[in-house]
């Protein structure tokens, strides 16, 4: 939704079935997909599965999971178009210069902070913990009221929605199933960086469907930033 509002026509593309998906949607292997068809498109925004990293993932388990930032940077780099790559805080050393996001940053009750990879010039405001207070979790299969979870390495994690509707407000997707708001960034990141993305191929500053996000309305408060420059 967030690119959406920042402008971009966006089409969906995952290995599962999304049938809450909002826009255009393929069940395919992303990486396939975009190899076969990446002229259709003007910028993407990867996700790869994150569970390798992630820290709720037992160390025991994690050859489970395959590791495809590497793969997907590759193909993109290859494309020659504009990116981003998304994951996790544990994957961060697999990223190449990213950017982090904060939920307070947006006003949202989340924190989820997510590093984004990019071959185009990105900028992210700082966090503010501070005036967030504690962040509310959004994860696993189900709400729990009133339960906090620990991290397979002892760190607390903080209280967890309690049932879905908590959780939709917590990350600012009043659509979304308990499943969705697990599983995405929050679409305020998808602005802030949809935004960025547009700029740098948009002819015309006023010729653009950029609409302000309203998840939350205020969007991010600081001017300061931090920059990342492209490669």
């Amino acid at each position: 939704m967030g690119y959406h509002l920042a402008g971009f026509e966006v089409v969906g593309i995952d290995i599962d079935p999304q049938p809450l998906y909002p826009f255009e949607f393929h069940q395919a292997d992303a990486l396939d997909y975009l190899a076969d068809h990446a002229d259709e498109f003007d910028a993407f925004h990867i996700s790869p599965p994150c569970q390798y990293w992630s820290t709720i993932t037992p160390a025991a388990a994690r050859d489970r999971y395959p590791q495809l930032i590497a793969p997907a940077r590759a193909l993109l780099l290859a494309i020659g178009k504009p990116f981003v790559i998304e994951n996790v805080t544990g994957a961060r050393r697999e990223l190449i210069d990213p950017v982090m996001l904060c939920g307070s940053s947006f006003d949202l009750r989340v924190r989820r902070h997510r590093y984004f990879e990019s071959n185009v010039e990105l900028s992210a405001p700082p966090c503010d913990h501070a005036r967030q207070g504690q962040p509310l979790g959004v994860y696993g299969s189900h709400g729990d009221k009133g339960v906090e979870y620990i991290r397979p390495g002892g760190g607390r994690r903080g209280r967890k929605a309690a049932d879905v509707e908590e959780a939709r407000v917590a990350m600012g997707m009043p659509w979304a199933s308990w499943h969705g708001c697990a599983e995405a960034i929050p679409p305020a990141y998808a602005h802030h960086l949809g935004t960025q993305l547009l700029a740098g191929f948009q002819p015309d500053p006023l010729d653009t469907h950029a609409q302000p996000c309203p998840f939350p309305p205020e969007g991010p408060r600081k001017t300061e930033s931090e920059t990342r420059k492209p490669r």
